[in-house]
């Protein structure tokens, strides 16, 4: 890969891949890793938007000394947000660029002193000012809670480009393409939507907020901070992050176990049975010990109907299952039907549990609730197929509505 890549004529990618971090936010599993995307514009006035997670420093500065010169002078950081894979190379970037001036918003001032102690040589802006940099004009749009409340995009008006940071980005290192017409965009756009339902998605009416404000912009290019860079269809991203925010859904369900010697899993079996049996294709099936929450709440955040089946484990829930319920919780989901099977041998705890959990939130309880002692028997598992027949018939009906 060279050692820069061209966005527009003067506008330059300086990103790194990151394929030695296992867990993002310590949390989420990276299995093709990440990128840390930083931009450098050259005018008159040069400015870098956003930086890298630290470990990559040295790359970056390589790379704006090759587009700058040696001596070359970095007028503006922009901080777009302030996470640090994105602002961890700040503190460093001063020492080498003492003359840079930071900017950001009142917000990013205070997390700027609490995070590297900087309080000196700052732009504050506020929403809708602009920074001239002579051929080039920035333009700053505050979308706060997006998903941090210091959180910022740029627009630059001179080449139509958002760079819109943690927004549209995703999981996934970019290892040879950087752009949406170089990419096969399927692995990318399933990676932007896990990275949205588990870190953003609870921020859904935030994210609907900034794409109300920023539908006054024209969009030529869509760059972020983490995966593709969209200059084919830059559209197709904002499309996507819209009807996800909006909490839309497809035609089908995600059934979730957790099944220590698979008697409860014999349950979740019948119910995905009898949605399959009515036609319901698009059907997804998570053993919750072996998936990764973060790919079961992504698949989740698709579907309208969630089937969650647990066995009870110490007169409670299955603590997969458990571990399940709280991201759930905190993602704030609604408009989804959801169907509960339990089962137990000695303390009942599982069916409760799951229960308090479906009446607690934005859920369409759909009937029977299904407990099982032990081991399901013909009986049991006729009432699965019917839960499931049930929640096929309603989300049919839902969606000869829509």
């Amino acid at each position: 890969m060279n050692h820069f890549i061209k966005v527009t004529e003067d506008t330059y990618w300086l990103g790194v891949n990151d394929h030695q971090t296992d867990l993002f936010e310590s949390l989420w599993p990276l299995p093709k890793g990440v990128t840390y995307n930083s931009y450098l514009i050259k005018d008159e006035k040069s400015v870098l938007i956003d930086t890298v997670k630290a470990p990559y420093l040295t790359d970056l500065i390589d790379k704006i000394k090759a587009i700058l010169g040696k001596d070359g002078k970095l007028d503006y950081l922009v901080v777009n947000h302030m996470e640090p894979d994105h602002s961890g190379a700040i503190k460093i970037l001063r020492c080498v660029f003492p003359e840079l001036k930071i900017v950001g918003n009142s917000q990013t001032k205070g997390m700027l002193e609490s995070f590297y102690g900087i309080c000196d040589d700052l732009v504050i802006v506020q929403d809708g000012d602009s920074l001239g940099l002579g051929k080039h004009k920035l333009f700053f749009h505050l979308v706060p809670m997006v998903h941090w409340p210091e959180t910022m995009v740029t627009y630059d008006s001179t080449t139509r480009t958002l760079f819109s940071c943690d927004a549209f980005g995703g999981f996934g290192s970019l290892d040879g393409g950087i752009f949406d017409d170089e990419l096969d965009m399927t692995y990318y756009e399933d990676e932007v939507l896990r990275y949205f339902s588990n870190i953003v998605g609870r921020y859904s009416a935030q994210v609907q907020k900034a794409i109300n404000k920023l539908q006054g912009l024209d969009i030529g290019i869509v760059a972020p901070s983490h995966g593709p860079i969209h200059r084919k269809n830059p559209g197709r991203i904002i499309d996507l992050y819209d009807r996800w925010s909006r909490q839309e859904t497809e035609c089908g369900a995600v059934v979730v176990f957790g099944s220590m010697y698979g008697n409860t899993q014999k349950m979740a079996d019948a119910v995905a049975r009898a949605l399959a049996e009515e036609g319901i294709e698009k059907l997804i099936y998570h053993d919750i010990s072996r998936s990764h929450v973060s790919y079961v709440v992504k698949d989740i955040w698709r579907m309208r109907g969630l089937v969650l089946a647990s066995c009870t484990y110490n007169t409670t829930l299955f603590p997969p299952m458990a571990e399940l319920l709280n991201h759930l919780k905190n993602k704030m989901m609604k408009g989804r039907m959801i169907g509960i099977l339990g089962s137990y041998s000695w303390s009942k705890g599982a069916l409760q549990a799951l229960e308090e959990f479906a009446s607690s939130g934005n859920w369409d309880l759909i009937e029977p609730m299904v407990e099982v002692k032990s081991s399901p028997f013909d009986e049991d598992i006729s009432k699965c197929m019917e839960l499931g027949r049930n929640m096929a018939e309603k989300m049919k009906l839902c969606y000869v509505k829509e």
